[in-house]
């Protein structure tokens, strides 16, 4: 358990340090549009790969922001209580927290298979066939803008960042388990 917890915080800790300098890159693009808008032709691709940046930012970053604890929690009692019942309050709200990821999970496969040109009922067994060769890629899905953007990039960081969300939500089950083991001694 130690090791997962080891290996999975590193690397959410480590992505999360590079991409917080992402508000960087939003601010100014967001600076572009203010000033193509004022002194030239309006640029296209602004408003859009603002959006597409905003959602690598806090997508990939939520793992970092759980992992430091800087989630939004409700201090009123939780602040007051032991160590021990804080980690059987944060074991049983982090399950809650899994299965609404898997959910979100599930819709991003499908989303992402969809972008790909596939309609059927069967999204991972598409998304893993185009990763071994098997499948083909369709009639890829583009944004209805006038930049017109291919959609699969990005949702392609949703399912990264989903996926590096639930594992360190199973970190943080794995902490929370070692608290209630060593609270027992």
């Amino acid at each position: 358990m130690r090791g997962f917890i080891r290996g999975v915080d590193a690397v959410n800790y480590r992505l999360g340090r590079f991409v917080m300098y992402g508000i960087f890159v939003l601010m100014a693009i967001l600076l572009w549009s203010s000033i193509s808008k004022t002194f030239f032709l309006p640029s296209l691709w602004t408003l859009e790969m603002a959006q597409f940046v905003m959602v690598g930012y806090y997508i990939l970053g939520g793992p970092y922001s759980l992992q430091l604890g800087s989630n939004v929690r409700m201090d009123l009692l939780y602040g007051e209580w032991s160590v021990r019942r804080k980690a059987w309050f944060d074991a049983i709200t982090v399950l809650f927290l899994i299965f609404y990821l898997c959910v979100l999970l599930y819709g991003a496969v499908s989303s992402t298979a969809y972008s790909l040109g596939y309609w059927k009922d069967a999204p991972f067994s598409f998304l893993a066939g185009i990763v071994i060769g098997t499948e083909e890629v369709g009639n890829l899905e583009r944004s209805a803008s006038s930049w017109r953007p291919y959609m699969w990039p990005i949702k392609v960081v949703m399912i990264f960042g989903f996926v590096l969300m639930l594992l360190q939500c199973v970190s943080e089950l794995f902490k929370d388990i070692l608290r209630l083991r060593e609270a027992e001694i």
